[in-house]
């Protein structure tokens, strides 16, 4: 059985493949649900660090970090939801 140890070498020697860092165009056609959900679980998971279960993210290099940020708000302000997607976060910092 793997350990989250193993697969975090498993992501990081595909992250290394020769290739890697070259950009692609996605063309992709989702429902603005979609759009806000992917938003909130890029930036959860991308905030978990810490967490045990996702140990595989923290050799993610910092500007990795950041351009997956950016394509998350990128997709939300493409989709109109920025508002929708601030108000819905301070409405779930008040119940914490």
């Amino acid at each position: 059985m793997l350990t989250t140890s193993d697969v975090a070498k498993v992501y990081d020697t595909i992250l290394s493949i020769p290739g890697m860092n070259e950009t692609v165009k996605l063309d992709m056609r989702i429902s603005r649900k979609n759009v806000l959900l992917l938003h909130s679980v890029i930036k959860r998971g991308l905030m978990a660090k810490d967490d045990e279960s996702v140990n595989l993210l923290t050799n993610i290099p910092t500007e990795t970090v950041q351009e997956l940020n950016a394509m998350a708000d990128d997709c939300l302000t493409k989709a109109g939801l920025t508002e929708l997607s601030e108000k819905l976060n301070s409405l779930s910092s008040i119940t914490k």
